[in-house]
């Protein structure tokens, strides 16, 4: 699944392309997760503002209500002058006079939704839940600190849920939880406020450089250009079960945690 460095690595290879452009057209194929929200005529006309994230979204800023889309489990969106014809799998195309943004999602778990504002219900049925970004400059210590005091459950789940600091998927909280030294079964609640501030800063640092790398492409994760991202290259535990830790050599073990695998180093990370 795309998460939050990929879209953020997807955002910035057509944001400044696409804003400015007027929409000509809108084509929808399969229905996605959710419905449009509107018709596909009534967007005609309607400029694109802006292109922003939040969390695993993206929001089309336009000049009356906004556009949100979510790439699902193995969605990519590609912008491009012109596109072939739709296959199959292309369940959207956005044509403008920059020109086209197509949806590419082979299993339909992604979403193009329009809603009259960020602040309308249907914006807020899936942003309201969302925590604070991580990489805007409003993820504060305390804060967070505060929030996992409350939480009962492992560290890596509550990473996951994004209640408490949003788009910290299953790569990256592995990943984060190695750099900080914490066991990923570990109750956040028992975490001191020195190891909270360890993991805050690798959250931090974790996610700035996978964006800087392109993201993650373990299957088929392509930008709105076509390019893989190669941070998965250089994960020191992720995918790696088996494997001798890059720190001590212990080999790598992995868990399930809410069926998703989890991989840390028994000797590097501490319960």
């Amino acid at each position: 699944m795309p998460e939050l460095p990929e879209v953020e690595v997807t955002r910035r290879s057509f944001a400044d392309k696409i804003v400015s452009a007027t929409i000509m057209e809108v084509r929808m194929g399969k229905p996605l997760r959710w419905p449009l929200g509107a018709s596909a005529h009534s967007l005609v006309g309607r400029q694109v503002v802006a292109v922003r994230r939040r969390g695993k979204y993206l929001l089309l800023d336009l000049d009356e209500g906004l556009l949100l889309l979510h790439l699902g489990m193995s969605g990519s969106l590609n912008f491009a002058p012109s596109q072939v014809p739709p296959g199959p799998h292309d369940h959207m195309d956005l044509v403008t006079n920059h020109g086209v943004l197509r949806l590419h999602d082979p299993r339909r778990f992604g979403a193009v939704v329009w809603a009259p504002s960020e602040a309308s219900p249907q914006a807020q049925k899936l942003l309201g839940h969302l925590g604070v970004e991580p990489l805007d400059g409003q993820f504060d210590l305390a804060v967070f600190a505060k929030a996992l005091k409350k939480r009962q459950a492992a560290i890596k789940q509550v990473l996951l849920a994004g209640h408490d600091v949003v788009g910290v998927g299953n790569i990256y909280a592995s990943e984060s939880l190695f750099m900080a030294g914490i066991r990923p079964t570990t109750r956040a609640s028992r975490l001191s406020g020195p190891r909270v501030a360890k993991l805050h800063a690798a959250i931090v640092q974790v996610l700035s450089r996978a964006v800087q790398q392109g993201g993650s492409s373990l299957k088929d994760f392509v930008n709105a250009e076509g390019r893989t991202g190669y941070f998965q290259l250089e994960a020191a535990v992720y995918g790696r079960a088996g494997a001798p830790c890059r720190v001590c050599a212990t080999p790598i073990r992995s868990l399930l945690q809410g069926q998703r695998t989890t991989f840390y180093c028994p000797t590097c990370q501490k319960p």
